[in-house]
């Protein structure tokens, strides 16, 4: 992988990760169109094949695909400093000084807990069933489907601006859990973890912005432990497929796209809500399938 080819996917991942578009499908996507996508094994310096940790040959396709992962560190890491003071709330929330902060960390664990067991249990079948981009087109499409739906109903509901609507704060167990069973829809590609966490949110009654809190502060926790398993799996092997180089720099990239993009997402749901990334996600998974269609992709 090469130094633009890193930057391509840092910028792609920063900027679609926490947005409700799917960072997973555009980065299979970029995959295509940088020739990412081959399945022919890979060979290292010495020409012996690169093996993963079940000595299976590792493909650039498969490489590609780890690398995505492991970059999500930076998108992660933009943020922990965009949000640092909530962290701070959770840490003093169980040392028994901040009662919000130790519900809102509860609520976090709650919502991710279906989305560990579920990755544990369909993480393998789905990587090789549905890294593709069929599967991401007709998952972008259905999925603006979702959130126009969701928006006119969350519209309807909270008409006045007397509504009641839910604090983040104060948000009940269950509802968190709501939040964190709608993720794991989320692992079929081209959803978008964010897209499902922040259509959970609306359908609890959150407000727009606090949709989008609760889904960046969940993704510090869901996207850790998918980077911390897919580095303990095949990071060895990555490693060997992509220097360190073009994984340091894909990070960096991340981090600064994505402390641009979790900035101005709450601010634009606010006043737009979630119906201009339906009509972009409709209009990318028509120009992607008709470039499926003719083999472009």
């Amino acid at each position: 992988m090469s130094y633009p080819d890193a930057v391509v996917l840092g910028i792609v991942e920063g900027l679609t990760e926490y947005l409700p578009v799917s960072s997973t499908g555009h980065l299979i996507i970029a995959n295509a169109f940088l020739g990412l996508d081959s399945r022919e094994p890979l060979f290292d310096a010495d020409g012996n094949p690169v093996l993963n940790g079940r000595c299976e040959p590792v493909t650039l396709k498969a490489a590609a695909d780890a690398y995505a992962v492991v970059i999500q560190l930076g998108a992660i890491a933009a943020v922990a400093f965009v949000y640092w003071e909530w962290l701070v709330k959770m840490f003093f929330g169980l040392l028994g000084r901040n009662p919000e902060g130790l519900r809102l960390l509860r609520n976090i664990m709650a919502a991710f807990a279906p989305a560990a067991a579920a990755g544990l249990l369909l993480g393998e079948f789905i990587e090789s069933a549905l890294f593709g981009v069929v599967p991401v087109i007709a998952a972008l499409f259905f999925g603006a489907l979702l959130m126009l739906w969701t928006q006119r109903r969350y519209a309807s509901a909270h008409a006045s601006p007397h509504s009641p609507r839910t604090r983040l704060e104060n948000m009940r167990a269950r509802s968190a859990l709501l939040i964190g069973i709608l993720q794991c829809v989320a692992m079929w590609p081209g959803t978008s973890r964010s897209m499902m966490t922040i259509v959970g949110g609306y359908a609890v009654g959150l407000r727009p912005a606090d949709s989008a809190r609760f889904s960046f502060l969940l993704g510090l926790v869901t996207l850790s432990a998918a980077s911390a398993y897919k580095i303990l799996k095949d990071g060895d092997a990555l490693l060997r497929a992509v220097s360190s180089g073009p994984l340091l720099l894909g990070m960096a990239v991340a981090f600064a796209a994505a402390a641009v993009s979790v900035r101005w997402l709450v601010e634009f749901l606010t006043r737009r809500g979630l119906a201009p990334f339906a009509y972009y996600r409709i209009a990318l998974a028509l120009i992607l399938g008709a470039l499926a269609y003719f083999n472009f992709i």
